[in-house]
C-alpha cells in the first residue's frame, strides 16, 4: 500500500479528501447519527478530532458527494438533498469575557448571514440565531442542521475566573436554548466539546440533546481503533513494534471499543520514534493546582471510581477531580458496574504515554522544578541503573538527597508539602515517571499495600509512614505483620519488603528498611534479555 500524506493538525475534510491524505472512515457511524436521532451532543478530549467530525457533517449534508466517493455512506446517502448548515465554532478561543463573547458570536452570525445571502433584524444573539434558522430554512424549503463545535471553550478560558466564567455560561445558555425553540426548522443539530456540563446550568432549555459520550455505540466515533490502524496506516507501521504502539498509545475508552489518540499516532508516523506527543500539546495548569489544593494521593488516580451523574457533570464553581480528570482526557472508563439501579465508572489511566507524561509533570510542579529539574532528570535514570543492580542504600541515598535539595523556603511556602500523602505521592512519581510496572493501594485479604512494583524479575512491596522526627520502623513492621507478601509467594521472582518513612520535620526520608524473603526452591527460568526501564 502507497504512502500518503499525514494530515497532522488538518481539520478540514475537503482538504484531507483532495489532497490525498489519510483518512479513516467514520461515515457508518455517521449515518446511524442521523438515521437514530436530531439533537446529539458529545464529549471528547483536545485534538481528537472532534472538528474534523464537525466538518465532515457538514459536507455530507451539503450534499459534497464527490469528497466520498469510496467511502462507507458513497451509495447509502440521499444525494438529492442538500441542505444549508450553519456552524459556530469557538476552536480559536475568545478574549474579554463575556463581552468578547457577545462580540465574538455578533461577527459568527454575521459572516454566516453573509454566507447565506440573509439578513436578520433582530438585535440580541438568541433572536439572531432563531431568525437566522427559520430564513435559512424558508429560503431553501429544506430544514436545517445546525453545528456547534468547541461549544464550551469561551468557558473552560476562563474556568479559573468564577465570575466572568458564570457570565461566559449564562450567554452562551441563551444561544443554545434557541435550539429547542427552532425544532421544527431543524434537520440535525450536534454540539461538541472537551467538557459536559450540566443540563441546569447550560441546556435548561435543552432537554431532548441526547448525549453520546459514553454510548458504547460511539466509542469510536473520533479517534482511531486497532483495526483502523492495521487497515489505513498498514504502510507507516514498519519498523515499529506494533504492541508497543499499542501500549504508548491506545486504550482510551468510552464503554465500546478502544481508541488511540489521532494527533499521537500522526506525530509518531511523522517522527519515527516515541514520545508524549498529545500531552506535551498543553496540559491545563488549572488540573494540577487543583490536585495540589485537594491534596490527592497520586496513586489513587488511577483506580478512581466515579457514578454517572458525577461522571458528566461539570461545573464552573463545583468540579469535581473524577470528572475534570476524565473529560480532559487523563482518564478513561476501565469497567462499567451497574448496582441498585445506578451506573458507576472504575476508571484508569488511558495508556503509557498519559501516565509517565502526568507523573512527570506533577513530580516537576510538587519539587519546585525550575530549580532541580536538571538534576531530577539525572535522578530518574540513577534510579533505573540503582534498581537494575538492586542497590537498596543507594535508592535511600537517592531519595534523601533528593528532598534535601527542595529549598526550604519551597516547603513553607506551598502547603500541599504540609500534609503526609505528599512525600509518598513523590516517591511514587519517581518510579512512574521510569514507566515501570506499578500496582498502587494492591488490595489482598489482608489490606493494602502502598506500592508494589515488578521489574527485571524482581518484585518490590513498599510500605509508606509518615513520623514526626526519626523512624520507628513500622511500616516494614505493617508489610510483614500483615502478609502482604503473600499473595506473590506462589511465584519465583525474589520479593524484597521496602519500609519507607517520611519526617515532616526533617522534610526528608529517614527510615528506609529493607528485608529479601528466600527465594522459593523452585526450577527459575533463565531470563535471556535483561529489562530495562523507560527513561525519558
Amino acid at each position: 500500500m502507497p504512502r500518503q500524506k499525514l494530515p497532522i493538525g488538518i481539520q478540514t475534510f475537503r482538504e484531507i479528501r483532495e489532497d490525498n491524505c489519510y483518512y479513516v472512515d467514520k461515515t457508518r457511524l455517521i449515518l446511524q447519527l442521523v438515521q437514530e436521532g436530531k439533537y446529539y451532543f458529545l464529549s471528547r478530549p483536545r485534538r481528537f478530532g472532534k472538528s474534523l467530525l464537525i466538518d465532515t457533517l457538514a459536507e455530507l449534508f451539503a450534499g459534497s458527494r464527490a469528497l466520498f466517493e469510496g467511502l462507507y455512506c458513497s451509495d447509502l446517502w440521499d444525494w438529492s438533498r442538500q441542505f444549508t448548515v450553519i456552524r459556530i465554532s469557538f476552536t480559536e478561543g475568545v478574549l474579554g469575557g463575556a463581552t468578547g463573547l457577545d462580540q465574538r458570536l455578533r461577527e459568527i452570525l454575521a459572516s454566516e448571514q453573509r454566507r447565506l445571502g440573509i439578513v436578520c433584524i433582530n438585535q440580541s444573539l438568541a433572536g439572531i440565531l432563531s431568525e437566522l434558522i427559520e430564513s435559512a430554512h424558508a429560503q431553501s424549503g429544506q430544514r436545517v442542521v445546525v453545528l456547534i463545535d468547541e461549544y464550551d471553550k469561551p468557558i473552560l478560558d476562563y474556568i479559573t475566573q468564577s465570575d466572568q466564567a458564570r457570565a461566559i455560561r449564562d450567554v452562551l445558555r441563551n444561544v443554545y436554548g434557541v435550539l429547542k425553540g427552532c425544532d421544527a426548522h431543524i434537520k440535525f443539530a450536534m454540539l461538541t466539546g472537551v467538557s459536559k456540563f450540566s443540563k441546569v446550568s447550560l441546556f435548561s432549555g435543552l432537554n431532548n440533546l441526547r448525549d453520546i459520550t459514553v454510548s458504547k455505540d460511539y466509542s469510536a466515533l473520533c479517534g482511531y481503533t486497532d483495526a483502523d490502524v492495521d487497515r489505513v496506516f498498514a504502510a507507516e507501521l514498519e519498523g515499529f513494534d506494533r504492541d508497543e504502539i499499542k501500549r504508548w498509545y491506545n486504550g482510551y475508552n468510552w464503554t465500546g471499543t478502544a481508541v488511540y489518540n489521532p494527533f499521537d499516532l500522526l506525530l509518531l508516523f511523522r517522527e519515527r520514534e516515541f514520545g508524549p506527543y498529545w500531552f506535551e500539546t498543553g496540559t491545563p495548569g488549572f488540573l494540577i493546582d487543583m490536585l495540589a489544593q485537594r491534596q490527592v494521593w497520586l496513586p489513587r488516580l488511577g483506580h478512581m471510581e466515579a457514578d454517572m451523574d458525577l461522571l458528566g457533570t461539570f461545573e464552573v464553581d463545583a468540579i469535581s477531580v473524577e470528572a475534570l480528570m476524565f473529560q480532559a482526557g487523563y482518564l478513561t472508563i476501565d469497567s462499567v458496574k451497574r448496582s441498585f439501579e445506578k451506573t458507576s465508572y472504575r476508571l484508569r489511566y488511558p495508556n503509557h504515554e498519559v501516565y509517565q507524561s502526568l507523573s512527570n509533570c506533577l513530580l516537576r510542579t510538587w519539587t519546585n522544578s525550575t530549580l532541580i529539574d536538571q538534576p531530577m532528570i539525572k535522578n530518574r535514570r540513577m534510579l533505573g541503573h540503582l534498581l537494575l543492580a538492586n542497590d537498596f542504600a543507594g535508592m535511600q541515598f537517592l531519595f534523601t538527597a533528593f528532598f534535601a535539595s527542595i529549598p526550604h523556603q519551597w516547603f513553607t511556602n506551598n502547603p500541599i508539602a504540609q500534609y503526609e500523602g505528599y512525600y509518598a505521592s513523590v516517591f511514587y512519581s519517581y518510579f512512574a515517571a521510569l514507566g515501570l510496572d506499578i500496582t498502587a493501594e494492591d488490595s489482598s485479604n489482608a489490606g493494602r499495600l502502598d506500592m508494589a512494583v515488578r521489574f527485571n524479575g524482581h518484585v518490590y512491596l513498599f510500605e509508606f509512614k509518615v513520623v514526626e522526627l526519626d523512624q520507628n520502623g513500622r511500616a516494614l513492621a505493617q508489610i510483614k505483620s500483615q502478609g502482604y507478601a503473600d499473595k506473590y509467594l506462589a511465584g519465583t521472582d525474589p520479593i524484597h519488603l521496602i519500609g519507607v518513612e517520611f519526617s515532616t520535620v526533617k522534610r526528608s526520608v529517614v527510615g528506609f528498611e529493607v528485608e529479601t524473603l528466600p527465594i522459593p526452591n523452585l526450577t527459575k527460568p533463565d531470563k535471556t534479555k535483561q529489562e530495562k526501564p523507560h527513561v525519558h
